[in-house]
């Protein structure tokens, strides 16, 4: 399989919540069924399959993350330099006809959080913008028709 691109902050984020599912959550989990099947007749036990349904979605989440975690490449991004838009780039972008000034971090798909300033590299804003320079414009095509932006500052922290 291919490698996916992280930043040295996201493998962190991704191991520290696998050492939690795996640590804490499979243990809490277990004893919650434990205690479930000490009520009796499983087959009418809500708290038994509640139990069973979040060990199912946790063991789902640890392969996940086990996955994530195997295929890595780790990109160090205060190494990164440049004047074009990369992996990793801080990128302050203008929208050319509202004049909304944006900024974002371009990062893997596993640590993509709009709200916290993160996009994924796999997006349709970053693959516009990737390779261009500061001062060029890009285009996305949006739901409500196409929207032109201009890169004003790129920046590698």
């Amino acid at each position: 399989m291919d490698k996916i691109p992280m930043t040295i902050g996201g493998h962190k984020a991704l191991s520290v919540e696998y050492e939690h599912r795996t640590a804490t959550e499979r243990r809490r989990i277990v004893e919650a069924i434990s205690e479930a099947r000490a009520h009796g007749d499983l087959s009418e036990n809500a708290e038994y399959s509640a139990a069973k349904e979040q060990q199912s979605l946790n063991e789902g989440r640890i392969q996940e993350l086990e996955s994530l975690l195997a295929l890595a490449d780790i990109i160090d991004v205060t190494k990164l330099s440049g004047t074009s838009v990369k992996f990793g780039a801080t990128v302050t972008y203008v929208d050319e006809d509202t004049e909304d000034e944006k900024t974002y971090q371009v990062v893997g798909d596993s640590e993509a959080n709009a709200s916290e300033g993160r996009i994924s590299i796999s997006s349709p804003i970053a693959k516009a913008m990737i390779g261009k320079s500061e001062g060029d414009s890009f285009e996305v095509s949006a739901p409500g028709g196409a929207r032109s932006y201009e890169i004003i500052k790129i920046r590698y922290v």
